[in-house]
């Protein structure tokens, strides 16, 4: 009995020596796994989207033990792992990886030398990619016009839901190709310095689909015409003071323009006849006028003054302005293909025309596919009617606008 005391007292005894001697955490080691050991997490994680591309960003903990930090993505099937240095390396995180378009859920891990991990840190994000940038449009104008030498370009308005922040404009000036980015808020454009040889802009749209996108996308270059005064560069004689080749007192004959027998209605002397210019009421101008008088300035019938040029495709305004003339008159302007102009009887076989027989500016207008010989002026019919009345009709100034055909 003693035996088994002493030796139930000394078995105790070791046991205590051994405890004692033991971390008081050391009989985890014993339990199946050990301790669960985490490095620090990847705080403030947030994805900037880009084109098929993400930006990751996030403040590292201060634990030393952190080496490396691995990215998932699409189900864990996608990762991309980035080594890191807690002594030299910043504490803000921040990487660039492709990633396919669509909207992503990411995982987050960091870890330590030793293998252990982070608990995960979860970040979502939008990335764009073709079918977002084929879903974008350029902005429309809604005309670019260049008048002595100074180009505007009105702008419409544009759904702003995508991101659209500017437009792009790209034209040849006088001094070479330039790129000019305008405001997405700007409604006006004005360029000064347009090659006067330039007939066309091309413009493109800038896109950001976030405030924080790192990639900004674009539509493709459009090619758009600039309506240009071509008026000098075909025409001549075309405004007050007009110029003649013959002239009385009063009336001429007009340089430049085709006149016929109708329209040289006042008799000047024997077998002379003038018309087509009125120097009177603010002229010298081009006008058409029969009555006032019993024996001179007979009826004009199909009248006709007018100018034929050859002219490239594209779309064509040509404007007038008259300071005066018989309301309701029987007075037209037209364009029309080829040498001449046709009779009143025939006017609808024209390119263009309109009854001008009101006070003010009128235009028509006209395209052609391919270069073309065309006729452009005025024919109308004005009747005597007698000594103390008559009708007249008078232009001022003549003007082609030309809107160059593009792709």
């Amino acid at each position: 009995m003693k035996n088994k005391i002493k030796q139930t007292i000394l078995l105790s005894f070791v046991a205590i020596l051994l405890f004692g001697c033991s971390k008081p955490d050391d009989y985890k080691k014993y339990l199946e796994g050990g301790d669960i050991l985490y490095s620090g997490k990847l705080d403030s994680v947030k994805i900037n989207p880009g084109n098929n591309r993400v930006q990751l960003t996030g403040l590292l903990k201060a634990d030393p033990k952190i080496n490396r930090i691995k990215i998932y993505w699409n189900d864990q099937k996608d990762s991309i792992e980035y080594p890191v240095n807690m002594n030299t390396d910043p504490r803000k995180f921040s990487k660039i990886f492709n990633v396919e378009e669509g909207i992503r859920s990411f995982l987050v891990y960091t870890f330590d030398a030793a293998g252990n991990r982070s608990i995960a840190v979860n970040a979502v994000g939008r990335i764009y990619g073709p079918r977002y940038a084929a879903s974008l449009n350029n902005r429309a104008i809604s005309s670019a016009t260049q008048v002595n030498g100074e180009t505007v370009i009105n702008w419409l308005t544009i759904d702003l839901s995508a991101g659209p922040f500017a437009t792009e404009i790209r034209y040849t000036s006088t001094t070479g190709v330039k790129t000019l980015r305008v405001p997405i808020a700007a409604e006006r454009t004005t360029l000064n310095d347009l090659a006067g040889t330039a007939s066309t802009i091309s413009t493109r749209t800038l896109y950001l689909p976030t405030k924080s996108s790192i990639d900004t996308f674009y539509t493709e270059f459009a090619q758009v015409g600039v309506l240009k005064d071509v008026t000098a560069q075909y025409l001549s004689n075309t405004k007050i003071p007009f110029t003649t080749s013959v002239k009385g007192d009063r009336w001429g004959i007009p340089t430049a323009w085709t006149t016929n027998d109708a329209v040289r209605n006042f008799r000047q002397a024997a077998g002379v006849f003038y018309g087509g210019v009125d120097t009177w009421f603010g002229g010298p101008q081009l006008a058409m006028e029969a009555g006032w008088s019993a024996d001179n300035m007979a009826t004009i019938t199909d009248g006709k003054i007018y100018q034929s040029v050859v002219l490239p495709p594209g779309q064509y305004t040509f404007e007038i302005d008259i300071p005066d003339c018989t309301a309701g008159g029987d007075f037209y302007t037209v364009a029309a293909e080829g040498e001449g102009i046709p009779n009143t009887g025939n006017i609808t076989s024209s390119l263009a025309y309109a009854k001008t027989n009101a006070k003010g500016t009128h235009k028509i207008a006209f395209t052609l596919t391919n270069e073309k010989k065309v006729s452009l002026g005025f024919v109308g019919n004005v009747p005597n009617k007698g000594a103390g009345d008559g009708t007249f009709w008078r232009i001022s100034q003549v003007q082609l606008k030309f809107l160059p055909k593009t792709n």
